[in-house]
């Protein structure tokens, strides 16, 4: 056993913050706790070690919230709100518009039935939370999630995006099971007039396989329909969300990439969730689900067949030199992508001549970083014309020629939002975000958090500590009764299948 550092957890029987360290064995990367009330508990952190360490290099700290909405009291992550010591600010915002569902997946414990009680905020509440988002500074929020429970199981869905988008957001996407979607061309069209950018569409595999394990049903022609509909909207950005599990689809993951790539007029990419676990459960049943991000990484290389390899994937923060760099070209501060390295990982796919490959194949990475790191000294010293020719002759050395001219040049010269939309329509991204448990819960990790929930009484908290700490106490602060009249149906899944059947 080798220690790396020492950080600090939660238990995950009290929940109470204690200290914890992060340790390499065999290769891999552990973090073990000790709560003086339930005792010791080693999970694992990080599936292989060298790519731990690789991630590291690729670090970049945020920018605080100058307006943060709670005080330090108890501390992290018990403050959240975001409170002053929080070490990045919001990129991605997330309402839950509803806890209900018209399905009832084996793995989820979050829809209302499950729950007891109703959580769904009124429009008033919700034009509250997005007015709050677009308050943040230095950097107002632009980019936002509509998630549940299923959001599609509000009917005002439409309204509150239109909502969203006259406020501000660039950037609206709904979180759906897609049922509603598989079952109406025209209820796809009416998100689209209404302004959804993207659609972040669960997709668990290409076979019935993990849908019957993970959700119950053989969804997958519901999947496709879902798509086929979408196209047929308008709709040309939906990202594939499978949860990973071992042993349920981790075979698949080359295939649904190749899905993707089959599916390139639509979908943008895939954004893997090595699942995160729940509930009590012993050592052994961890170990038999938990997967991370560095095996779904060595997954991609032998199912891919080398075609995407692990030197390929790169953590989320290696973006924040380019932001930055633009940023200060045009005078203005963009948002930074500054979670953790550990927290997610991707890369792109460019398809050039009816060939598909990972852009590090037309792009240095590093050496253009170099570059991108020297010209944002040279024009935070005020000498932009010279941080241009530097950048200029740092992208003729170290990226494709035509790479630069048909995808990067319009994002640094324009740096608007439909310069870099119109970059990410050109590519898929494969990527992965592993979302924290009771059971690897990293307080550094939860600290540089960029996804941050929205929520009804004003606070915006972090993605991993709302998950794990505060999201009960803040739906049953707002809870409604939950009785048979307000019970969201269990859809129909057998018959919009024959009727899939039936249409051809």
């Amino acid at each position: 056993m080798r220690e790396i550092k020492g950080t600090k957890s939660l238990c995950p029987e009290c929940l109470k913050v204690i200290p914890a360290i992060i340790y390499e064995e065999d290769g891999k990367v552990y973090l073990k706790k000790s709560c003086p009330e339930h005792g010791e508990l080693t999970d694992l952190y990080w599936g292989d070690y060298e790519q731990y360490m690789r991630a590291l290099k690729y670090d970049n700290t945020g920018v605080k919230l100058e307006n943060p909405r709670t005080s330090r009291e108890r501390g992290c992550p018990y403050d959240c709100g975001i409170c002053p010591e929080h070490s990045s600010h919001t990129v991605l915002s997330i309402i839950d518009v509803t806890n209900r569902c018209n399905l009832r997946c084996p793995i989820c414990f979050a829809h209302a039935g499950a729950a007891g009680y109703i959580y769904e905020p009124t429009r008033e509440q919700i034009i509250e939370m997005l007015k709050n988002l677009r308050t943040n500074i230095p950097v107002p929020t632009t980019a936002l999630q509509f998630s549940g429970g299923e959001p599609t199981v509000r009917d005002d869905l439409p309204e509150l995006v239109r909502a969203a988008k006259e406020l501000g957001f660039h950037h609206v996407e709904v979180n759906s099971n897609g049922l509603r979607m598989a079952e109406s061309v025209e209820y796809c069209r009416e998100l689209k007039s209404a302004g959804v950018s993207t659609i972040y569409l669960q997709f668990d595999g290409v076979t019935p396989k993990p849908y019957v394990i993970a959700r119950g049903f053989d969804l997958l022609p519901i999947k496709i329909k879902a798509l086929e509909n979408l196209k047929k909207a308008g709709f040309r950005s939906v990202v594939l969300v499978p949860v990973l599990v071992r042993g349920v689809n981790d075979d698949q993951v080359g295939d649904i990439v190749r899905f993707a790539v089959e599916h390139q007029d639509i979908v943008r990419g895939v954004n893997f969730q090595p699942v995160s676990i729940t509930g009590r459960i012993n050592r052994a049943e961890r170990e038999r689900m938990r997967i991370t991000i560095p095996e779904l990484m060595k997954l991609m290389e032998e199912q891919t067949e080398g075609l995407i390899k692990r030197e390929d994937w790169y953590p989320v923060p290696t973006v924040v030199p380019f932001s930055r760099f633009v940023g200060a070209l045009k005078d203005k501060r963009y948002l930074d992508f500054s979670c953790h390295p550990h927290c997610g990982m991707a890369t792109y796919l460019v398809s050039e001549g009816g060939k598909v490959a990972p852009i590090t194949r037309y792009l240095n990475v590093d050496g253009f970083l170099k570059a991108i790191e020297r010209a944002n000294r040279m024009a935070l010293e005020g000498h932009r014309t010279r941080a241009k020719m530097s950048i200029g002759a740092a992208a003729l050395r170290n990226i494709d020629l035509g790479m630069l001219r048909n995808y990067l040049l319009p994002v640094m010269w324009k740096g608007t939002y439909e310069s870099l939309s119109e970059l990410h329509h050109r590519m898929i991204l494969v990527g992965a975000m592993h979302f924290m448990d009771p059971y690897n819960f990293d307080l550094e990790r939860v600290n540089r958090c960029i996804i941050h929930y929205a929520t009804p009484d004003g606070r915006i908290i972090p993605f991993c500590s709302m998950n794990t700490l505060h999201r009960s106490s803040v739906e049953k602060k707002f809870a409604q009764p939950l009785d048979d009249s307000r019970v969201t149906p269990l859809y129909d899944v057998e018959a919009l299948r024959r009727r899939i059947a039936e249409e051809g």
